[in-house]
């Protein structure tokens, strides 16, 4: 199944093309530019390159969270609008796990950790053996010192991944607990981790029609909980 992948959660944006555990094709941009202006053309472009269409592609996947709010939605509105042109099914995959997919080679615990300031992160935990991750928790949003409570008893093999993992290496390093950070190449959050996330979960029949697609944002945004301070219902409400 080839599957076209987006990554849209953070400040770097990128693409993929992934089948059967390999990739066929990748682009990512780090210099801050916004993603609406060039996902759509980094897609073109690969695909180009690669010798493929958007015909060629299986189903689409999409980080869905957590993560930025624009680029979140960014990425969901371009998954939504390819799939359906296309008539294919769509994946909306954590952006936690889709790092984790980095970091596969290892034996341990892998900590994913995306900076949610507000002294939190964004995180989740997993176990990874033989090449396969098992979770441990549901993504959610967790302050460093209740993650640090939760890692001291955890006596093997730990590494981080994503934007914040310098951030979490940081504090679980000052609480006396063993880790260390994933190279420079597998750090960040990228699309071939977005497909190959994808790859398994629509093998379990976890594809979904567009209209299905939604973010994951894990906490309010900045909007909300103005309205919310102010005693005003979170939403406007259409007379």
């Amino acid at each position: 199944m080839k599957i076209l992948a987006f990554e849209t959660s953070a400040k770097a944006v990128s693409a993929a093309v992934v089948e059967d555990h390999t990739v066929l094709a990748s682009a990512y941009q780090n210099r801050g530019l916004t993603h609406s202006v060039t996902l759509m053309p980094m897609v073109e472009t690969m695909l180009q390159n690669a010798g493929m269409t958007a015909h060629d592609m299986e189903l689409i996947a999409v980080a869905a969270g957590p993560g930025s709010f624009t680029g979140l939605r960014i990425g969901i509105s371009a998954a939504k609008g390819l799939a359906w042109a296309l008539e294919l099914p769509c994946c909306g995959v954590s952006t936690l796990e889709a790092m984790a997919e980095n970091v596969t080679a290892f034996e341990g615990t892998v900590i994913c950790a995306m900076d949610a300031r507000r002294q939190q992160i964004y995180n989740a935990v997993f176990d990874c053996r033989g090449g396969c991750l098992t979770r441990r928790c549901e993504d959610r949003a967790i302050a460093l010192e209740v993650l640090a409570q939760e890692l001291a008893q955890d006596s093997g093999e730990k590494i981080v991944v994503g934007d914040g993992a310098q951030l979490c290496y940081t504090h679980l390093s000052e609480q006396g607990i063993r880790c260390r950070m994933a190279s420079a190449g597998c750090l960040y959050q990228r699309a071939s981790g977005v497909g190959f996330a994808a790859q398994r979960i629509a093998a379990q029949g976890g594809a979904v029609a567009p209209q299905a697609l939604r973010p994951v944002y894990l906490r309010l945004s900045q909007a909300e909980r103005e309205r919310l301070a102010k005693g005003l219902p979170i939403t406007v409400e259409h007379q």
